[in-house]
């Protein structure tokens, strides 16, 4: 069984209806659930907190998420799929903020939590960010890479060269760039 599957021929309302769907399960265990318990854990076993910054933690988690809807939204259109390896985007996806970064779901995502915990003041929950973050750079990453390298090829190889994974590029790349490979 491959991990990754595209996804079939289907609507744009489908795709990113899946895609919504799974947004709001992904944010509910990983930025609701899985904060609060981490949190909690910490208050009761009695490690060192700081004052959380609610106001800066929802700032935060806002710009993350709308990079992240926006992400998914230009997945789901220039890609005719989902973010979901078992319904894979047909399409190699370079538009929007894929222009800037190679995975800027992942990176909403981490400032997504990082806001989580900021707004609780809780370094566990930081932690949690850097290990899901090392888990998806070290674990994840390569692994969806290497799928999209056998099914995209040169374009993707192209795209990796000139296009960072977790710090955006302030100009906007795009496979037909004059500059070439940087």
């Amino acid at each position: 069984m491959r991990l990754f599957r595209v996804a079939e021929v289907a609507s744009f309302r489908r795709n990113y209806a899946k895609t919504l769907l799974q947004t709001a399960v992904m944010w509910t265990i990983f930025l609701v659930v899985g904060p609060i318990l981490v949190a909690e854990l910490e208050g009761r076993i009695g490690l060192p907190t700081f004052t959380g910054r609610v106001g800066l933690g929802v700032v935060l988690f806002i710009l993350g998420g709308s990079l992240g809807l926006r992400s998914g939204y230009v997945m789901t259109r220039a890609g005719e799929g989902t973010p979901l390896p078992m319904d894979t985007a047909r399409n190699l996806v370079i538009a929007g903020p894929y222009r800037r970064v190679r995975n800027p779901m992942a990176v909403a995502g981490t400032v997504q939590s990082m806001a989580v915990g900021v707004a609780l003041g809780s370094p566990a929950v930081f932690a949690a960010t850097v290990f899901s973050a090392l888990l998806w750079n070290y674990g994840v990453r390569p692994t969806e890479e290497a799928d999209l390298l056998e099914r995209f090829g040169e374009p993707f190889e192209r795209y990796t060269r000139n296009v960072p994974c977790w710090i955006p590029r302030l100009d906007p790349w795009t496979i037909a760039s004059p500059e070439g490979d940087r």
